[in-house]
């Protein structure tokens, strides 16, 4: 089962490339690749290891 995020700004999130990852320590954030609005946490975990095949 493929995981898919629909941005606010329109964009669908389905793979790795799609998402942009900034890390803060300890932690990490997940944006959104076209537009940087960011990504629930457990929604882009899921997509972040889904490639293309």
């Amino acid at each position: 089962m493929t995981t898919s995020y629909t941005c606010v700004c329109g964009a669908t999130l389905t793979y790795r490339q799609d998402l942009e990852r900034e890390d803060r320590g300890t932690s990490q954030q997940w944006f959104c690749g076209a537009c940087r609005t960011p990504v629930p946490g457990i929604v882009a975990e899921r997509i972040s290891h889904q490639h293309p095949s």
